[in-house]
């Protein structure tokens, strides 16, 4: 059983850690790039090579916690995260500014959800699930509770200064990563008469010769989860810009923007209040759906403020839950025995593409407008979607639907 208290440390450290590194970019991207004298291309291509990193050190990571547990990585993520931000603080030269951005990357992957999910599965065993959609509550709320701040630090002194906060709050991560429990044997997945762990194709999971049907849900997994990364990258560096864009003065477009993280939050409380009636699979092809129809509101733009908030609280809403149901559905397909490292795997692709993400659609939207970032993020949702319905018809003739909770 996970004792709640480590629910809400992880809770906390994922909206520090996602508000500190990942959404700094959205944040301080065009600052840092005025500040310097550089082209928004150097800026956003630091941001690529820490997804990029990110991608390199996903199984190494996922691996470090089957085997030592998630403390001590989280631990390292902490202070890797407050290093980062330093060197982006006082990095006035290009090396340095990409070398702040690579310890980020390593930041990343050892601190944000993928990490705590299978430190959580490590903890928990099969149990997990419920757990992985509380600490999301927290981590939802990044970007509502960041942006803001950052941009309230960065005007009343300057960005030096709102980055050297920004460590400071990575820092607070550490008491909170500690009270994790230290490593304890790997926990085991339900069993049949046999006594062996047990998948939700009831096979053996000590058994890592995996069927067809669990390679092809592995694959039509790591393609969902890869075109969320390429849109959460992409929009996570220029939606504040984006906004802009389409006619929202700045103070706006960053409050509207904010709107994300409520939606995240409301869709994950509500799935961890009422979702144990739909198995991942369901859910994850409700969300899938609704994505790309959020950013057809975008296109109505200004004067109608409404539908611009439509968008981002509903692009933020479907994709809270679809964070959730990222980490329980490789609990359905594989088990979670070896979660970290199989994971860690099939989130290698999601992690490279996603790292150039934001350059690319720095490009569409210098060329080409804000609207064409919205249709380019609308099409590739579309994929998301058919794909979340090819998995959904691949897994459920193989296995109950009801929630992972009732299954175990």
């Amino acid at each position: 059983m996970i004792h709640h208290r480590t629910v809400i440390a992880l809770g906390l450290a994922q909206l520090i850690s996602w508000g500190t590194a990942y959404y700094l970019i959205g944040n301080f991207g065009t600052a840092l790039a005025e500040r310097n004298g550089w082209d928004s291309a150097i800026v956003y291509g630091g941001f690529s090579l820490a997804l990029l990193v990110m991608g390199i050190c996903s199984s190494t990571c996922g691996r470090l916690i089957d085997q030592y547990g998630g403390r001590p990585v989280l631990l390292a993520g902490s202070v890797l995260n407050a290093l980062g931000c330093l060197i982006l603080a006082f990095g006035d030269q290009v090396v340095v500014h990409f070398l702040g951005w690579i310890i980020l990357g390593f930041a990343m992957r050892a601190t944000l959800y993928d990490a705590a999910f299978a430190t959580l599965a490590r903890i928990g065993g099969p149990n997990a699930g419920r757990a992985m959609g509380q600490i999301t509550l927290f981590g939802g709320l990044a970007s509502t509770v960041f942006w803001p701040l950052g941009h309230m630090i960065e005007s009343q002194f300057d960005l030096t200064i709102a980055l050297i906060s920004y460590a400071g709050f990575a820092l607070l991560t550490i008491p909170l990563h500690l009270l994790v429990p230290a490593a304890a044997p790997e926990h085991q997945d339900s069993t049949e008469h046999t006594g062996q762990p047990i998948n939700q194709f009831n096979q053996p999971d000590g058994n890592r010769r995996f069927s067809d049907h669990q390679h092809l849900c592995g694959i039509l997994y790591a393609v969902i989860v890869t075109i969320l990364n390429v849109v959460n990258a992409a929009m996570s560096a220029h939606m504040i810009p984006i906004l802009i864009g389409i006619g929202l003065g700045t103070v706006v477009a960053i409050e509207t923007a904010s709107l994300r993280g409520i939606g995240q939050s409301l869709a994950r409380a509500a799935e961890v209040l009422f979702g144990k009636r739909l198995a991942p699979t369901k859910l994850t092809v409700m969300a899938t759906a609704l994505l790309p129809l959020s950013f057809l509101f975008a296109l109505i733009g200004d004067p109608y403020i409404w539908a611009v908030m439509t968008f981002t609280f509903v692009y933020g809403a479907a994709n809270g839950v679809l964070t959730i149901t990222r980490g329980t559905l490789p609990l359905m397909i594989f088990g979670n025995r070896g979660y970290g490292k199989q994971v860690g795997q099939l989130l290698v692709p999601g992690f490279f593409l996603s790292a150039i993400a934001p350059s690319l659609y720095d490009q569409l939207i210098t060329r080409f407008g804000p609207q064409s970032a919205i249709w380019a993020s609308s099409g590739l949702l579309l994929i998301g979607f058919i794909s979340a319905i090819i998995l959904y018809r691949v897994l459920t003739p193989n296995h109950m639907t009801k929630p992972l909770a009732e299954q175990s």
